[in-house]
């Protein structure tokens, strides 16, 4: 069966927002994040980065779970 849990697709939304903000960065040389939250040392940057790894890093579990649980 497959299913995607909600903290599945939370991490994937994490992870496609990460993705945005290193493509600008990569690109432009602009950080939405930091610009959205006033710098890249404010709490909501330093939290949002934090989520974005923390999604990564279950992101990754996705890779190595038997093919009846994968999405």
């Amino acid at each position: 069966m497959n299913t995607i849990t909600w903290i599945d697709r939370i991490a994937l939304a994490l992870i496609v927002i990460g993705g945005i903000n290193w493509g600008l960065i990569g690109i432009f040389d602009f950080d939405l994040v930091a610009w959205l939250f006033g710098g890249s040392e404010e709490l909501l940057s330093r939290l949002t980065y934090a989520l974005v790894g923390v999604g990564a890093l279950w992101g990754a579990t996705l890779l190595f779970r038997p093919r009846e649980e994968r999405i």
